[in-house]
């Protein structure tokens, strides 16, 4: 009986958009790492005022848990002014095609400011939504949120990602990410949305840092083959 009760008490907590186990994750998370965190995001505030014309902050509407739209905080790593039709093109041939959801920023992409690519293979630029983690709109663990126009493209199958509160990082990034599917990084959000537990994130915050590691070198590499492409056609 005693058992049937505990079983019962956590599938009630993992249907639940954020469960107290996560949030008490997520707010030690941040105090443990502020002082640190703080220092970090100061410098690349000071580096995008500098190096570039605009606001430091870039404030999206996002799509978070059960639909609900959110303002999601951001470093600005792309020039004022910049045409983003040319990703809703992008995404929509991602959803269409079988094929891996390379970054535009491995192909070039002259929208960035300079080390944009740098800021954002590192996650650096993300780290004003820690603001979003305070505010419980996010967790440190959970699907990326996605933009209102690709939301409007999921299928009912594909919005089950979003029983799920969106996070820094996720069991999607660190499984491959940009070698992934449009359907694999689904399947992945959807797995996650049905057997959170506090080890599940504590795995996937562990593992996090190697697969910012790979995504740094993969962006390394594919700026010297654009940078020889380029020299090639110039010879």
């Amino acid at each position: 009986m005693q058992q049937n009760c505990w079983q019962v008490r956590e599938l009630l907590a993992n249907c639940e958009p954020y469960p107290f186990w996560k949030r008490v994750l997520d707010c030690f998370s941040v105090v443990v790492l502020s002082p640190f965190l703080l220092v970090v995001a100061g410098t690349v505030a000071l580096y995008i005022k500098l190096s570039s014309r605009g606001p430091v902050l870039f404030k999206q509407e996002r799509v978070g848990v059960g639909g609900n739209r959110f303002l999601c905080m951001k470093f600005r790593t792309m020039k004022v002014g910049a045409d983003h039709r040319a990703h809703k093109d992008y995404f929509r041939q991602l959803m269409r095609k079988e094929t891996p959801m390379t970054k535009m920023d491995l192909g070039g992409d002259e929208r960035l400011i300079p080390f944009g690519a740098v800021l954002r293979a590192t996650g650096l630029d993300e780290l004003p939504q820690l603001i979003n983690v305070c505010r419980g709109e996010m967790s440190i663990v959970g699907p990326r949120p996605c933009l209102p126009y690709e939301y409007e493209e999921y299928s009912n199958w594909a919005r089950r990602r979003f029983e799920a509160l969106p996070g820094l990082t996720g069991l999607w990034q660190v499984s491959g990410k940009n070698r992934t599917t449009f359907n694999e990084m689904i399947q992945l959000d959807i797995w996650y949305a049905e057997h959170r537990s506090l080890w599940l994130d504590l795995k996937i915050i562990v593992r996090t840092i190697p697969a910012l590691v790979v995504q740094v070198m993969e962006t390394r590499m594919a700026a010297r083959s654009l940078a020889m492409q380029r020299v090639q056609k110039a010879a």
